[in-house]
């Protein structure tokens, strides 16, 4: 079987809505696939601000900022399959929408985009609210790629994906883990935002400033750092209690840039130790995948790079496409998933009470 679908992401940097057309291939119960088109439909700064207000409206407000933003995203997709020509060549949409509140402990996640509103606009099947099964479930909802990296990336024992969150996942014989490791491309971009830039550009400012121990300190000693996996953030984290303590050390932008890129690094590094020690695993020969937009962060990469060289852990950077698309494709992976009732979150990853078909399935078509 090959399945041709849409998949949606739109991650906690707020650069825009990731898309991804993907032919994804099943012969049994193995899975390829073959990136067909891919993009980022960036946002204007107004629907920038719109996403980021989004946790502060009323009730009301919001949920017609979530019909809003599902239209705006339909349209999008729309636009997308006019320009590659993709008429009639799209089976099922995958819509991860925009995570605003995510609190597990509590029961709930929400992700903003509704995809009724998609369906509406772009007339195909939708699957969207893919995290609310798990929660529901007891998970954390988070993270929900490593179910893609089993299926489509499964020769590497560690995965890191640096988004505004950065993510690790691991696997342990046939199973799989994850977990947010830290804040990362998001505290980076409101670092230089101030500035009048939108991301420092393979890290060339971060390269040239220093280290401050006492702010590193600082970041490595919050509470976060000491739980136990299954762990998962909210984007908050980084915008509430990272980045105020970033400011409140009163640095240059170099050094607090440079600085928080070896949290990260260091972060990370300390999160593959730990698991290593835990499950008993060896790191020496194995391979580290890492994939989202901090990968052309040149600078970042080389203080993981630095990090990890006492592991005997060796980076793997894939395409160009992979690196920048990754979530975006297994967006559509779960998506399709879903259309054909299968496990579609792993409950070893999340902690969810079992394994779980996640998904609401928007009918866009006529019947």
């Amino acid at each position: 079987m090959v399945y041709k679908a849409i998949g949606l992401m739109s991650g906690s940097s707020l650069d825009g809505l990731d898309i991804a057309y993907v032919h994804l291939h099943a012969a049994g119960g193995n899975w390829s696939m073959d990136i067909q088109h891919s993009e980022t439909h960036p946002y204007t700064p107004e629907w920038a601000e719109k996403l980021r207000n989004a946790i502060n409206l009323s009730a009301l407000d919001y949920m017609l900022l979530h019909a809003d933003y599902g239209h705006y995203i339909g349209k999008a997709v729309n636009d997308f399959i006019a320009r590659f020509g993709l008429e009639h060549k799209v089976d099922m949409i995958a819509s991860h929408g925009h995570t605003t509140f995510h609190l597990p402990l509590r029961g709930m996640t929400g992700q903003i985009g509704d995809g009724a509103a998609i369906a509406a606009e772009t007339a195909l099947p939708v699957i969207s609210d893919l995290r609310a099964l798990d929660v529901a479930l007891g998970g954390q909802g988070a993270p929900i790629v490593p179910i893609g990296e089993k299926l489509l990336l499964g020769d590497y024992g560690f995965l890191l994906n640096l988004g505004g969150i950065a993510n690790l996942s691991f696997r342990k014989e046939n199973k799989y883990y994850a977990f947010d490791v830290c804040s990362a491309n998001r505290v980076l971009n409101l670092l230089v935002q101030p500035h009048g830039m939108q991301m420092d550009e393979g890290g060339k400012i971060a390269a040239t400033g220093n280290i401050d121990e006492a702010l590193l300190s600082r970041l490595n000693l919050l509470d976060y750092y000491g739980m136990a996996y299954p762990k998962s953030l909210a984007n908050d984290f980084g915008t509430d209690v990272v980045y105020p303590l970033v400011e409140f050390a009163g640095l240059p932008l170099a050094d607090s840039l440079n600085t928080y890129c070896e949290h990260i690094a260091h972060q990370v590094a300390d999160s593959i130790s730990h698991i290593a020690a835990k499950e008993g695993m060896v790191t020496g020969g194995q391979q580290l995948l890492v994939t989202g937009g901090g990968v052309l962060n040149d600078f970042l990469v080389g203080r993981i790079a630095a990090h990890l060289d006492p592991l005997e852990l060796k980076i793997v950077v894939p395409d160009r496409k992979l690196v920048e698309y990754k979530e975006a494709v297994i967006m559509a992976l779960i998506g399709v998933l879903r259309w054909r009732e299968e496990y579609n979150v792993l409950a070893s990853v999340t902690g969810a009470s079992r394994d779980s078909i996640g998904g609401a399935l928007w009918l866009g078509t006529d019947a």
